[in-house]
């Protein structure tokens, strides 16, 4: 019996990579790290540039539309992050096949996953 390593996927006849993050994992660097941005009415954006303030970020999309969220790992944003939760691509972003398809393909888990950046994106300043 062969068993598949839970960090790669044979996708087309080729092995991909999956991508894991923690679930915990700062909204900043997951919005940094991801580039995708769902909205409300549940359209995917693409992702120009992210800028933090404290506990708000302003993000700026392809579309160049100018979003002001707080930086919450618990709030709708982080969560239909986690979730996948989005309706369609926006036109506007153009956000390429290749990206959703890695979108699809990355998961988050409880405990693991990325911690190389756990006390540089965070809200308090590292002991």
């Amino acid at each position: 019996m062969e068993t598949q390593s839970p960090v790669t996927t044979e996708v087309g006849g080729k092995q991909k990579k999956k991508r894991v993050f923690r679930k915990g994992e700062d909204l900043y660097y997951l919005i940094n790290r991801i580039k995708l941005l769902p909205s409300h009415k549940g359209i995917l954006h693409g992702v120009r540039s992210v800028k933090c303030r404290g506990n708000m970020m302003t993000i700026i999309t392809h579309c160049n539309q100018k979003v002001c969220v707080r930086r919450s790992n618990n709030g709708r944003l982080a969560r239909w992050l986690r979730n996948k939760w989005y309706e369609k691509p926006c036109q506007g972003c153009r956000v390429p096949g290749w990206k959703l398809e890695k979108y699809s393909r990355t998961s988050f888990i409880k405990e693991g996953g990325h911690e190389g950046y756990l006390f540089k994106y965070s809200k308090t300043a590292a002991p």
